[in-house]
């Protein structure tokens, strides 16, 4: 015999050996290991509120209402904020640029607010949270106060586009 034939008979030897250990293996009844038995948990009767009840805030917060993004607009919250009506009272991110018109003294943008009125705005005009910059020809650039205690920088410039959309730099 060869040295290749003997090696591939040993091989299929020792394939067949452990075929046959692992399905005399799999003859053998397991044992079943019983679980130990476990404790019955004890029924707790929780007390029922007496007849009538109403729950009453007493200056507590409402437990189901989401603790973010509280106190970015006066909207959410317990207090309502009375904001100023008009372009004093509207936010950058709701502010939405619809035409910019030049004038003998520079540029002046209409601008629509949430109240789906138009107005109109020079550089120098107070918003709640920031003031107007720039108006150019195709921009309203703004300089937003940014009320994160976590940030670094206390402001940022957001140029919203005539065209639709805004850069924030």
């Amino acid at each position: 015999m060869t040295a290749m034939t003997s090696m591939t008979i040993r091989t299929a030897i020792a394939i067949g050996l452990l075929a046959i250990g692992g399905w005399a293996h799999a003859q053998q009844p397991a044992q079943k290991a019983n679980p130990p038995a476990a404790a019955p948990t004890p029924k707790v009767d929780l007390p029922s509120p007496p007849p009538n009840f109403e729950y009453t805030v007493d200056g507590r917060r409402d437990p189901f209402v989401s603790l973010i993004n509280r106190g970015d607009d006066g909207r959410s919250g317990g207090a309502a904020v009375r904001r100023a009506d008009g372009v004093p009272g509207m936010l950058t991110n709701e502010l939405t640029v619809r035409g910019i018109v030049q004038t003998r003294g520079g540029w002046v943008a209409m601008v629509s607010g949430p109240d789906g009125k138009v107005y109109t705005v020079r550089a120098g005009d107070k918003l709640a949270d920031g003031v107007i910059r720039t108006v150019t020809a195709n921009s309203v650039v703004i300089l937003q106060e940014v009320n994160d205690p976590l940030s670094l920088e206390k402001q940022r410039e957001v140029r919203k586009l005539l065209r639709g959309g805004e850069e924030v730099k």
